[in-house]
């Protein structure tokens, strides 16, 4: 212990003991995992259990292994560890290395946490969603009893709210143990696929270095790439090297493989996920490789699918993995993108919460007794993940007001996911029912979903094909189900499968392409033994760039689907506007949640009916396919002008978008019956306008806002509205003689544009300032159309002349 750099932070930490928090700042290789759990094992102050929290599960076993091999003792003794479906811990276990959701279970169990005295946050940094409810949880904890430590390690506090969360920590920092790391930049060639980049700059490596290589990349598919690369260029060849694949999918024994120490004289290249960013020490490693990129689920609520994405890592993310090639020796690390870029980075990775599906998450809430938003967590869950994750769980009929039904209570119990549960407490319930293999099939569906042992086929044919593998698994659910274990039929797996995920159920539209319940479209990936079968339940979906993806289904028949998900059926009779013949038309369609199964034509259709298929097709087309005549548009551009310049008389605010969104109250009664485009152009349109307003309105309206104007020679004048402008007054320049300024409406809050016209009524001048027309290019017209129109009044003073509509020789008789 006293070699590690978190000695020197001993003193600190035994004086802090007795604080509720303590917040340990710790990088990498300082022994914050390997070496401080066992110190606290021996410090008198602490008699109960430590409980520490691991995130991933290869960690776990690792540390607690570790732990154990430090004290001479097998794993189960005063060292122990628990993860779902598997647990080495006895009575005489003191430290327990627990995986997330153990602990969140163990606080719901037991809110006190009896006998525990310590709880330890580990890797906290990566921001996982199970670790941060759980923390929520213990704080709640920490009120019922004074006594109970959480301390909470990350290897970096930058980017990390955790004094905001806990105000009152003490926060100690150590020094990490770690030699220097040379860091270069080899930007790749994107038009190179990324297995050659990372195999030459691995090849390159091993032969410019000594020590073995931690090469990181996305994924399972770039890692089994490049494994393929560097075996067709020779690399398996050398006796030397081994190359070694490391992802969390892996079985236990291959995971430890990748970790260990090669024999002497050999060398190692691991190719590895985010799993091999923090927490694992991987024996040799002076080299690593980066990709930059990692792959990313992130949850769309709107289509029920996480989709995994390709992404650049955070900088956070790459200089935790640069630093494990200084774990042991001074060590390289090549990055395959340019020094420019690696400001541009993020800071950090975005925390699971902000991602993620948040159904498990409402459900563990429920059962602790509040809602989502009254726990103390570094993040607020983004609204509408929460509102998708209440949505789903209140369809299953699993929660109730963010209360648990007891049919929520029954799926809590076991501990899965949300449908996953249900579809085992489905099977159970079947089983009882008479329904032969129900349970089996259930069983080791959820086993087969539960490990991520798919391939591009049916899951009846997966599960048979698999099932000595899924046997552990399997037998772990028949005992939490109080059930005798049996061989699986699978006869039911559609049907259950189609009782938990109705929404995607899937209907043949060609070879290919599946329409879903919840109205999505999808596509079988190329080469799937299923294509063209009609009738798909769908277990998983992904989305990429070409669209959404049945990753894995089982073909059902109609009449399971019937006896599965009974309530997703309905009949309804559907309206759509036939845009070929601009016409309504109608068919019944039997229907399963957005999928129509049979369409049967309507023929006889009520006059509303007909009337609300039409009024959503001029809606869709918007106020600008309405077919109104010049009367009827001038009086609407009077009510909208009313509506902006008189409110004050009483006039309501008019505007085509308003007005169309609320058409059901104001224009439905007139499209009763009809059912053809061209029928609107024979509506009373200025009528429908007017009788929008009282008769008062329509007096004042006339008034303050009139259609035409009177002149001081008796002529009345139609007056032109325009939309979003002043209206325009069109009128003979000879008839405005006498006046200096523009005509006035709406109590002088409405200036008309005068448009001048010559005695031939074509356009003279536009204008707003009659006395500066007179003053000015008056006399230009007055040059230019005394020749045209020689009858007519032209006068030098027209300010002062007595306005007139007729000719010279009219005014001498």
């Amino acid at each position: 212990m006293s070699s590690l750099p978190i000695a020197h932070v001993l003193p600190e930490l035994k004086a802090a003991l007795n604080a509720a928090h303590i917040i340990l700042e710790a990088p990498p290789g300082a022994g914050k995992s390997t070496g401080l759990p066992l110190w606290l094992l021996a410090q008198p102050e602490l008699v109960g259990r430590i409980i520490l929290l691991e995130p991933r599960r290869l960690a776990a076993r690792t540390i607690a292994q570790y732990l154990a091999n430090q004290l001479g003792e097998e794993l189960g003794n005063q060292v122990g560890y628990r993860m779902r479906g598997e647990s080495r811990v006895s009575s005489t276990t003191r430290l327990e290395v627990v995986t997330e959701g153990v602990l969140t279970r163990m606080l719901q169990a037991d809110p006190e946490l009896s006998g525990v005295d310590l709880l330890i946050f580990d890797e906290f940094h990566e921001r996982s969603l199970q670790a941060e409810l759980a923390l929520a949880f213990a704080l709640e904890s920490q009120q019922l009893r004074d006594d109970l430590g959480i301390l909470v390690m990350s290897a970096t506090l930058e980017g990390l709210a955790l004094d905001e969360l806990l105000p009152n920590a003490v926060v100690i920092k150590s020094q990490g143990r770690s030699f220097p790391v040379t860091v270069s930049y080899q930007p790749r060639n994107l038009q190179q696929p990324l297995d050659e980049s990372m195999g030459r700059a691995i090849v390159a490596a091993l032969e410019e270095h000594s020590g073995s290589v931690l090469a990181f990349l996305p994924g399972e598919r770039e890692i089994a790439d490049t494994l393929r690369w560097l075996q067709h260029h020779g690399l398996a060849a050398r006796d030397e090297v081994e190359l070694r694949p490391l992802y969390g999918r892996l079985s236990l024994a291959e995971q430890r493989r990748a970790i260990s120490a090669c024999a002497a004289g050999r060398r190692k290249v691991v190719l590895a996920t985010n799993v091999a960013e923090t927490s694992l020490t991987i024996e040799g490693i002076s080299i690593v490789v980066d990709s930059g990129l990692e792959r990313r689920a992130e949850y769309e609520p709107q289509s029920d699918i996480s989709r995994l994405t390709t992404r650049f890592i955070s900088q956070g993310s790459a200089t935790q993995r640069a630093g494990r090639a200084g774990r042991m020796q001074p060590g390289w690390c090549v990055r395959l993108w340019s020094e420019e870029q690696q400001p541009r980075l993020a800071q950090r990775r975005p925390a699971e919460i902000e991602l993620s599906c948040l159904t498990r998450f409402v459900m563990e809430c429920a059962a602790w007794g509040c809602a989502p938003e009254q726990l103390a967590l570094l993040s607020a869950p983004p609204a509408a993940l929460l509102a998708a994750a209440r949505q789903q769980l209140s369809a299953l009929g699993l929660l109730n007001a963010d209360k648990l039904t007891a049919l929520g209570q029954q799926v809590w119990r076991l501990g899965s996911e949300a449908p996953l549960g249900l579809l085992l407490v489905n099977a159970k319930a079947w089983q009882a029912q008479g329904k032969a293999g129900a349970l089996a099939d259930g069983v080791y569906l959820v086993s087969l979903l539960e490990e991520h042992r798919l391939d591009n086929g049916p899951l009846s044919g997966q599960i048979l094909a698999q099932q000595s593998a899924l046997k552990k698994t399997a037998l772990r659910w028949f005992k939490r189900l109080n059930a005798t274990p049996s061989l699986p039929s699978t006869q039911h797996v559609g049907a259950l499968l189609a009782s938990v995920y109705p929404q995607r159920v899937a209907l043949l539209r060609n070879a290919q392409r599946y329409g879903l319940a919840n109205g999505l479209t999808a596509s079988l990936p190329l080469a799937s033994p299923l294509s063209g079968k009609e009738l798909l339940a769908v277990a998983d979906l992904s989305k990429n760039d070409n669209g959404v993806i049945i990753q894995a289904s089982e073909p059902i028949t109609f009449a399971q689907l019937e006896e599965a998900a009974a309530s997703y059926f309905s009949e309804r009779a559907y309206l759509v506007w036939d845009d070929e013949a601009n016409r309504v038309r109608a068919e019944q369609q039997a229907c399963f949640g957005n999928l129509i199964l049979k369409r049967t034509p309507l023929t006889n259709l009520s006059g509303e009916q007909k009337a609300q298929c039409l009024l959503a097709e001029l809606q869709k087309r918007g106020w600008q396919a309405l077919p109104l005549d010049e009367q009827s548009q001038q009086y609407w551009l009077r009510l909208k002008l009313a509506g902006q310049k008189l409110a004050d008389h009483g006039f309501s605010p008019a505007d085509e978008k308003h007005w169309l969104a609320r058409a059901e109250l104001w224009l439905l009664p007139y499209l009763m019956g009809l059912s053809r485009w061209e029928e609107l152009s024979r509506l009373p349109w200025l009528q429908i306008f007017k009788a929008q307003l009282d008769w008062s309105q329509q007096q004042l309206l006339d008034t303050l806002l009139p259609g035409s104007l009177t002149l001081a020679t008796g002529t009345q004048v139609r007056i032109r509205y325009r939309a979003e402008q002043d209206p325009v007054l069109p009128v003979r320049l000879q008839e405005m003689f006498g006046r200096s300024d523009s005509p006035q409406l709406a109590q002088g809050r409405v200036s008309l544009v005068l448009e001048l016209l010559s005695p031939a009524r074509r356009p003279l001048q536009i204008t707003r300032d009659l006395a500066a027309f007179w003053a000015g290019s008056y006399e230009d017209v007055k040059k230019e159309m005394r020749g045209r129109y020689p009858k007519h009044h032209w006068p030098d003073n027209p300010a002062t002349t007595a306005p007139t509509q007729y000719t010279k020789r009219h005014n001498k008789h």
